[in-house]
């Protein structure tokens, strides 16, 4: 999956085809272009640590460090961390399940672009987050539109030359933000719509769940 992925990266027109046969395109340009207006609600608020979990190309790493505030990229694309350092970001190649530095210090954590559905689990990569941030953190989180339901989907990555290999993936609308968060020790702060992406502002609540 990532080297299909990473054809994504380096400029080549791309799309995800899940297994019933939809296709949906890979806005590669726009993840390698600048902050747009969805980029900057995201990321505003950010004033303390912030890990983006997913990071891509670096784009909202890169924004919240012209900002003066500190911020580090995580995903598992090679390439994708290799561009994340070209905008002078820092970028670690990881898993998010895996080992991370500052667990449980961050104050903020980013999911955006989709990445509620890494792992196909919202309840497990949610308590995973959860566990990153300080005491009081928060997690911006990207949700698909109203009315997507919770879908666990196997896709893949195509270009007109290749096809990946099938990987698991999940979609989750926005309305079920909430429900998600209580189950996973998270309060919604806020819900906004900004440009036709959904975006969920999570606090991290003082009870602990079972992951």
């Amino acid at each position: 999956m990532t080297e299909t992925f990473d054809r994504a990266l380096a400029g080549h027109d791309c799309w995800v085809r899940a297994a019933d046969g939809t296709r949906r395109d890979v806005p590669a340009r726009r993840w390698l272009g600048a902050a747009e207006p969805a980029d900057t609600a995201f990321t505003a608020g950010c004033d303390g640590p912030t890990i983006d979990l997913g990071c891509g190309p670096g784009r909202l790493v890169a924004a919240l460090l012209r900002r003066g505030v500190v911020a580090l990229g995580v995903d598992v694309s090679p390439l994708a961390v290799a561009l994340t350092r070209a905008r002078g970001a820092p970028a670690l190649r990881r898993d998010v399940f895996g080992p991370l530095p500052g667990a449980g210090r961050w104050s903020y954590a980013l999911l955006a672009d989709g990445n509620i559905g890494i792992g196909a689990d919202p309840h497990r990569l949610l308590v995973r987050t959860r566990a990153l941030l300080t005491g009081d953190g928060v997690a911006v989180v990207e949700f698909d539109p109203p009315g997507t339901g919770m879908v666990r989907l196997l896709q893949r990555v195509e270009t007109d030359a290749v096809a990946g290999p099938w990987f698991p993936w999940s979609r989750v609308g926005i309305e079920h933000a909430g429900r998600l968060a209580a189950a996973t020790g998270f309060r919604v702060r806020a819900t906004a719509e900004v440009h036709g992406r959904h975006i969920a502002w999570l606090d991290r609540a003082r009870r602990a769940v079972p992951a």
